[in-house]
């Protein structure tokens, strides 16, 4: 573990609107709580990161694989008919990427998520339901951990 990782701090916003769901080798592994949307969020454990070229090249190219990891899980897991992914930082500066399932019948279709509608938190059993078909999902290639 080197020092940028040991620094790590989770922005207070998105440990707000998030349930930690493990950890891959690099990213943090969230799940927005709005029940509209399967919507995931993979946060570098890199201190002080904001952008993909603070990392390193091979901490980009292992966001990338992760990145990938967590967008078939969704996929495959809920029957997406897109992936939406997106990295704004407009509001939580520190490095985080959003996977989102899109349908035609969710609530923002076909415009982004953002700002649409109010979120709808999880209940607990939707929440555990939910975060216990993601965790199942992740095994593939890449190492996953939960808390």
């Amino acid at each position: 573990m080197d020092s940028l990782e040991l620094d790590f701090s989770l922005d207070a916003r998105l440990d707000n609107d998030c349930i930690t769901l493990g950890d891959f080798p690099l990213c943090r592994l969230l799940l927005m709580n709005d029940s509209q949307y399967p919507w995931l969020i993979l946060v570098p454990r890199r201190a002080g990161t904001t952008e993909i070229y603070h990392l390193s090249k091979e901490d980009q190219q292992q966001l990338m694989i992760e990145s990938s990891e967590v967008s078939e899980t969704l996929a495959d897991a809920f029957g997406a008919r897109k992936i939406n992914m997106g990295m704004l930082g407009n509001i939580v500066s520190q490095l985080h990427v959003h996977h989102i399932v899109r349908q035609e019948s969710d609530p923002a279709w076909p415009g982004p998520v953002w700002g649409k509608v109010p979120a709808i938190p999880y209940t607990a059993e939707q929440l555990e339901e939910v975060g216990e078909k993601v965790k199942s999902m992740l095994s593939g290639e890449v190492a996953f951990t939960t808390p």
